[in-house]
């Protein structure tokens, strides 16, 4: 059976996966800090999937961060990244979208701009913005290959299995990369 890890899970903690978060909430497996090391072997996981994490991490802190999750994976495993995109963001900005801003209600911010940045820093907890094309670049300047733009629900790899965690389908763009197997 393929070994799968929730890093940065929250309070969802899916049965059949191993759930780590920086934070004890109940049905975390793992209480770790990604910074300090994940207390797992090297290529302990065939899958690692983070909903919306990454944000919360610093860009100075960004390709530790990457190479500690690439470590735990397994050389042709997959790691799936949701993130709050961006570019969506900005279109829905420019088009004066207001809908797409619903999770930023009136009674927090009245204006289009204001709940663009809201929502994009997440009331301030999100510390780093991403692209597809940014995080393109930085899982390849961490090792990873066969990156993977891919929509809710959607896997280039063969595991079906690690579409079952994806959440927040508007805001986010999903990116999958693997670890390359040695020669």
């Amino acid at each position: 059976m393929e070994k799968r890890l929730h890093w940065g899970c929250g309070p969802i903690t899916p049965y059949g996966w191993v759930n780590s978060d920086i934070h004890p909430w109940p049905g975390v497996d793992v209480v770790a800090d990604v910074l300090k090391g994940l207390p797992f072997p090297d290529d302990a996981f065939d899958l690692i999937v983070s909903i919306h994490v990454l944000p919360e991490i610093p860009y100075c802190d960004l390709d530790a961060t990457l190479r500690e999750l690439y470590r735990i994976l397994k050389p042709g495993g997959t790691l799936r990244l949701s993130l709050p995109d961006m570019e969506k963001a900005v279109t829905a900005w420019q088009n004066k979208d207001v809908d797409y801003f619903f999770l930023i209600g009136d009674d927090k911010i009245r204006s289009l701009s204001g709940k663009m940045i809201v929502q994009l820093l997440w009331y301030g907890v999100s510390r780093s913005l991403f692209t597809f094309e940014f995080m393109e670049e930085m899982l390849a300047r961490n090792g990873f290959t066969n990156l993977q733009y891919c929509t809710f629900r959607e896997t280039k790899s063969h595991h079906m299995v690690i579409t079952d965690l994806d959440d927040r389908e508007l805001e986010s763009f999903f990116v999958e990369a693997s670890k390359p197997t040695p020669d």
